[in-house]
């Protein structure tokens, strides 16, 4: 059992920790009451390196889960090896089926240093990445059809019923796509674009574009097999040859 003094300096570092992420981090404590919440947690630690093996040893007796707006989710927890500092491990997304995460690679936690500062500048330089892209992976495999972004490309994708699909990667790609009219699937974070009015798609993807370029972040369009975008103009074709008649038989 954690004593008051370590769960708040648990829930003080993590407090600081969030705050120092890039993007609208939110840190909760979760204390050694809360065993339901706890034991669904570390369920779902998605880590099969340093985190699962301290887990498969000790129990997750308290927690602090630091939260994204875009359902994305870490946890921090004390370390067992008598140093200094804490474990972090990203946490998988409980709204997503489990063939979704077949075949993407975990993205693996790391032990943080016991300044809250400084491990803000790890989690952001390393394990935030990697977590990024793995989500995109699963999610891309929830929805199936989308073509996965990268952090520095938003690959916008062609779907049957003529709107657009995206799934950005970061807080700065959602929020441009959020403002172009896309709307977000709060299951899956897919952003969608209805093709209802083409040209009011066609305006709002010219202007995310735009809008991506100044953050340094690319634009690409895919196009499934068969399918031409609604924007695009078919080229002119030739004019048809002239059909010559063979004149007709004078009646006889």
């Amino acid at each position: 059992m954690h004593d008051h003094e370590n769960s708040e300096r648990l829930a003080s570092y993590a407090d600081i920790l969030a705050g120092e992420l890039p993007g609208a981090w939110t840190s909760t404590y979760l204390p050694s009451a809360d065993k339901d919440d706890l034991a669904e947690l570390a369920e779902r630690v998605w880590d099969l390196n340093l985190v699962a093996a301290t887990l498969a040893e000790i129990p997750l007796q308290h927690a602090a889960v630091l939260s994204r707006p875009d359902g994305a989710q870490l946890i921090v927890l004390d370390r067992h090896d008598e140093r200094d500092g804490f474990l972090i491990a990203a946490v998988a997304p409980h709204s997503l089926p489990d063939e979704a995460y077949r075949a993407v690679a975990e993205p693996n936690g790391t032990a943080l240093v016991d300044d809250p500062f400084q491990a803000a500048e790890t989690v952001a330089g390393d394990l935030l990445a990697r977590y990024d892209t793995a989500l995109a992976q699963v999610r891309h495999n929830a929805i199936g059809g989308i073509q996965p972004s990268q952090p520095e490309r938003v690959v916008l994708t062609w779907q049957p019923d003529g709107s657009l699909a995206a799934a950005p990667i970061g807080e700065a790609a959602a929020a441009v796509l959020v403002a172009n009219g896309f709307v977000q699937d709060p299951q899956t974070s897919i952003h969608r674009l209805s093709g209802d009015d083409t040209t009011a798609q066609a305006r709002a993807v010219r202007e995310l574009g735009a809008q991506l370029d100044a953050h340094g972040i690319g634009t690409g369009l895919q196009h499934p097999a068969g399918r031409t975008a609604p924007t695009v103009t078919p080229a002119a074709l030739p004019p048809a040859p002239a059909v010559t008649r063979a004149p007709a038989h004078p009646a006889r």
